[in-house]
């Protein structure tokens, strides 16, 4: 069974930095995409950055410049890199996994951005 363990959330003030890592254990075969999603109280979850197996990227409109995603295949990990935070990147932080036939979310990690 696929499990992802995400870390590195927690409170930064405004202009901070922050790095999201989401491991994944139980993978047999090769992981598709991997992503970031966050979803604010109130709100939809939505897209924050998601990466291929072959390192194309696509970010969400208001984090482009600001985060980096990037991928270590050997580990079957994801990380994110979140620099110039502001208040509005407050949420929770969900790792997804495409893992054909299936898809795979982690548990998510709290990111709290003080002004």
């Amino acid at each position: 069974q696929v499990q992802l363990v995400e870390s590195g959330g927690g409170l930064v003030q405004a202009g901070g930095s922050l790095r999201l890592s989401c491991a994944a254990s139980g993978v047999i075969r090769s992981i598709t995409n991997m992503g970031w999603f966050r979803q604010a109280p109130g709100k939809q979850r939505e897209l924050v950055a998601v990466i291929t197996r072959g390192g194309n990227t696509n970010y969400g409109d208001s984090v482009k410049g600001r985060f980096t995603i990037s991928r270590d295949n050997a580990k079957n990990t994801v990380y994110l890199q979140m620099n110039n935070l502001k208040p509005e990147d407050t949420a929770v932080y969900y790792c997804k996994l495409d893992y054909p036939p299936s898809i795979f979310w982690g548990r998510g990690t709290q990111v709290t951005v003080s002004s």
